[in-house]
């Protein structure tokens, strides 16, 4: 990696000039919350006559939909170039901004992975009554080339969620107490993401020692969260202030001691063909897979691989045929057990695998 890259450290000035004096192809992921363009027209005001607190910042402000789609371009294009080509980035916003964005990614040709709904336990009510309390935002995570082999921690995910595959609907507190960066009494950013978010995010879709860039670095949040699990960063901020503060949070920052560091996607694991499965009779040539919501049926086949209509390929690349994506086949593929539920052939995998340990 080129030694010109500003690893761990906040560059001052607009991210589209800065974006363009860093290497192309160095980051691995980007982490991006730009501005909302909330359009707010007036102050708003709670039914006991108090002031909200609401995102009225100079750096929120457009002339109309037009000039933020440009802004849009021009700092999607400038993180797509300092991306690798397996790279990966994630953008949040509101319902005011997601949509736009979305529809500017596809046109740069990044490649949609998911959209996540970040549900927010404590949202601000509607104090008008008016419409509907906005509880949620909206995250895109996007691959830079459609096809190439990305970060997912898969298992990762799992442990974080008791468990169970991690779903896109994310329950999570707003930046709250003591986590809420305050100057004399007043929060310092008004829309301060929480370690929560950040960290689901990092720990999920990048690996330690991996580069990270924000190019709205704000508070700092990105910058803590990479330092304490290990990963390098790059912020990109305007605003002294902001910047101060998030040098001052990130310095107090421990990371965790690298023997808690646990990846369970990254340990050497015995590799388990799907075959086995069918040596040990736990599936049978002639049993059905489905996938996970049915829309797909295949038959096991006594050579390890599986028919769908007329093509015959393996877990894996009859997975990635019908969903036209990267796919893993031991998530994708469900079998019956004899009382009829369904479960993932991956539970028959992990079986296999206790028992070799």
């Amino acid at each position: 990696m080129s030694t010109s890259i500003p690893l761990n450290q906040i560059l001052q000035g607009d991210c589209v000039d800065i974006l363009a004096s860093l290497p192309e192809k160095s980051i691995d992921v980007v982490f991006a919350d730009p501005p909302y363009n909330l359009q707010l027209q007036k102050d708003l005001y709670r039914p006991d006559h108090s002031k909200v607190d609401a995102v009225s910042d100079h750096w929120d402000k457009f002339t109309g939909f037009s000039d933020y789609d440009q802004f849009t371009v021009s700092w999607l294009k400038a993180c797509r170039r300092v991306l690798k080509d397996a790279g990966t980035l994630w953008v949040i916003g509101s319902y005011h901004n997601i949509f736009r964005v979305g529809t500017i990614l596809q046109d740069l040709e990044f490649w949609i992975l998911n959209d996540i709904i970040w549900i927010k336990n404590n949202p601000m009510p509607n104090f008008r009554g008016v419409r509907f309390t906005n509880a949620h935002e909206t995250l895109i995570w996007a691959q830079k080339n459609k096809g190439e082999k990305y970060t997912f921690n898969h298992l990762d995910a799992k442990a974080l969620n008791d468990n169970l595959q991690m779903r896109s609907d994310w329950t999570l507190p707003l930046t709250s107490g003591k986590e809420r960066i305050k100057v004399n009494g007043t929060k310092l950013h008004s829309t301060q993401k929480p370690l929560s978010l950040l960290y689901r995010i990092l720990l999920t879709s990048t690996k330690p020692g991996d580069v990270i860039l924000d190019p709205f670095f704000g508070s700092g949040t990105t910058g803590s969260v990479a330092k304490m699990l290990h990963r390098n960063w790059i912020g990109i901020e305007r605003e002294k202030k902001y910047i101060r503060a998030a040098q001052k949070r990130i310095e107090k920052t421990i990371p965790v001691p690298l023997e808690s560091l646990c990846s369970e996607n990254h340990r050497q694991e015995k590799r388990i063909p799907f075959g086995i499965l069918i040596e040990n009779g736990m599936l049978s040539p002639g049993q059905r897979l489905w996938s996970k919501k049915g829309e797909a049926e295949a038959t096991i086949l006594s050579n390890g691989k599986i028919k769908c209509g007329d093509r015959i390929d393996s877990i894996h690349g009859m997975a990635k045929s019908l969903t036209n994506s990267p796919a893993n086949g031991w998530d994708f593929w469900f079998y019956e057990e004899p009382e009829g539920t369904k479960k993932s052939i991956d539970e028959l995998r992990n079986r296999i695998r206790k028992e070799i340990e």
